[in-house]
């Protein structure tokens, strides 16, 4: 049950906003191997004060703070931040230097909705609903 947390100092209309959390919650189920039913995503907007990154450039700032169950792979995990990554240079025009990625692993049990709470992630391809 994955909280893929962004926040940006960029502006986005509703349409950039859905497209955007639609194309994350796919690069997540690809390069997690999990389905994309439980994936949370939220995007808030900041005013360019409010955010501040030592190395960046002139453009927007866009961070990620990904609150995952533990057990994927640093090559998973590293898959996911490039891709997703790259995708928001792209679509958002964000500059490489502008976005870092924090991930924040947890146990199973710790991520829960109304009707479940997580285990321990399998590995076995994608199918485990409680991701």
């Amino acid at each position: 049950m994955p909280l893929l947390q962004f926040d940006t100092t960029r502006s986005l209309s509703a349409d950039e906003r859905s497209a955007f959390a639609e194309r994350v919650t796919a690069l997540y189920t690809e390069e997690m191997a999990t389905t994309a039913g439980h994936v949370a995503v939220t995007i808030r907007e900041h005013e360019p004060s409010a955010m501040h990154l030592g190395r960046e450039v002139e453009g927007p700032l866009l961070f990620l703070d990904a609150e995952i169950r533990r057990g994927r792979s640093f090559e998973r995990k590293r898959a996911f931040a490039l891709e997703t990554m790259a995708y928001a240079g792209d679509a958002l025009e964000i500059p490489d230097e502008n976005m870092k990625v924090v991930f924040t692993e947890h146990e199973g049990e710790a991520m829960m909705g109304v009707d479940r709470v997580g285990g321990e992630w399998s590995g076995d391809g994608g199918d485990d609903e409680n991701d």
